[in-house]
């Protein structure tokens, strides 16, 4: 794992190059290699979660795809929220 603080070239980057991964933090990015889950076994409540933030992430999505209802929804959040953060918080404390 690399440090990167200051650096003119880094400093945007962020997300998957490769095999590699940039995380901002900060004024640092840190650069790692993409960790290997392909051993990891998942319990039942880890897969019970992964589906149901899946069905969030599909009702958040139906939510800001119609711009009418996308608009509807805004109306009810803080003006800092993110409609699609807030629908898939919504989602997750309903269900």
């Amino acid at each position: 794992m690399a440090i990167s603080a200051n650096n003119l070239i880094t400093e945007s980057l962020s997300g998957k190059v490769g095999n590699v991964i940039f995380k901002n933090y900060g004024n640092k990015t840190i650069i790692s290699k993409y960790p290997n889950m392909s051993n990891v076994v998942k319990t039942e409540k880890q897969k019970e979660n992964q589906l149901k933030f899946k069905a969030a992430q599909a009702y958040a999505k139906s939510i800001i795809s119609d711009p009418a209802q996308k608009l509807a929804f805004a109306k009810t959040i803080p003006k800092e929220k993110k409609v699609y953060h807030a629908a898939i918080s919504k989602y997750l404390k309903e269900n």
